[in-house]
C-alpha cells in the first residue's frame, strides 16, 4: 500500500455478497493479512437468491455460499483464523438508513470495529449498479459515524469502472502471485458451475482478473 494515509492501517473488509470479497477485495485482503492488519471481513447478505430455489432451498444454498466465502479467505489468507461477520440479509432487499436492521448492523459492526480497532472500511462503491452494493457503502459510512475510532471508507469496485481521481486519493495493492485470486474465486463453485441448479453464473471473462486492487476515498452522500 503506497500512498501515506493507508499506512499500517488495519482493515475490515465489507462485501455485499459471498465471492465480492475475491472480485473486489481480494489482494487487499491477502496483503492485509500477510502483514497482521486484517480486521476481518463481513458479508452483508445470506446470497440465498442467486439461484432458483426449485434448484436449492434458500437455507441450504445460504449455508453452501458461507462455507464458499469461508473457503475463498483461506486460500487468499492462508488461515482459517480470520474473523468474518455475516449479516444474513437478503439478497436485493437491503434496508435503508433509518430501520431497524440498518441502524443495528451499524452498530454491530461499529462495536467490532472498536474491539478490533479497525483503521479503515473497504466496501463497494456507492456507484455501483446493484442495490445490495451500494446499500453496503451506505452502511459503510453509518459505521463510520457510529464508531468511536475515526475510520477512513474506500471503496472498491466489481461491476462498475472506477472513476479517474488524483493519486492522493486512491490505493494501489502489491500485485497478488498469479493465479491466487483465481484460486480463491474458484472456492465459489455456486457461482462459476452448475453445482446448485439454475441460476446466477459469473461471465468466464470475470476469471480475467487484474493482480491489484485499487481502492478510492469515499465521497461522502
Amino acid at each position: 500500500m503506497n500512498a501515506s494515509p493507508w499506512r499500517d492501517c488495519r482493515w475490515l473488509v465489507l462485501a455485499p455478497h459471498p465471492d465480492d470479497e475475491t472480485l473486489g477485495a481480494g489482494a487487499l485482503i491477502a496483503q492485509a493479512s500477510g502483514t497482521g492488519r486484517l480486521a476481518g471481513v463481513a458479508y452483508l447478505t445470506d446470497g440465498s437468491a442467486s439461484h432458483d430455489p426449485g434448484s436449492v432451498s434458500p437455507r441450504r444454498l445460504a449455508a453452501r455460499r458461507k462455507a464458499e466465502a469461508a473457503g475463498a479467505l483461506f486460500r487468499l489468507t492462508g488461515t482459517r483464523k480470520t474473523h468474518h461477520v455475516h449479516l444474513d440479509w437478503k439478497d436485493a432487499a437491503p434496508f435503508e438508513a433509518g430501520e431497524p436492521q440498518f441502524n443495528r448492523a451499524a452498530r454491530l459492526l461499529a462495536a467490532f470495529c472498536r474491539r478490533w480497532r479497525v483503521d479503515a472500511i473497504a466496501v463497494t462503491a456507492l456507484a455501483e449498479p446493484h442495490c445490495d452494493h451500494a446499500a453496503a457503502a451506505h452502511l459503510a459510512q453509518a459505521v463510520s459515524a457510529a464508531s468511536k475510532r475515526s475510520l477512513m471508507v474506500a471503496e472498491y469496485y466489481v461491476w462498475a469502472s472506477p472513476p479517474n481521481r488524483r493519486a492522493g486519493q486512491a490505493l494501489r495493492t502489491s500485485p497478488m502471485p498469479i493465479g491466487k485470486r483465481r484460486h480463491a474465486l474458484r472456492a465459489h463453485r455456486s457461482q462459476l458451475t452448475g453445482a446448485c441448479g439454475s441460476g446466477f453464473r459469473l461471465p468466464k471473462e470475470r476469471l480475467n482478473m487484474p493482480s491489484i486492487d485499487i481502492l478510492h476515498l469515499q465521497r461522502r452522500s
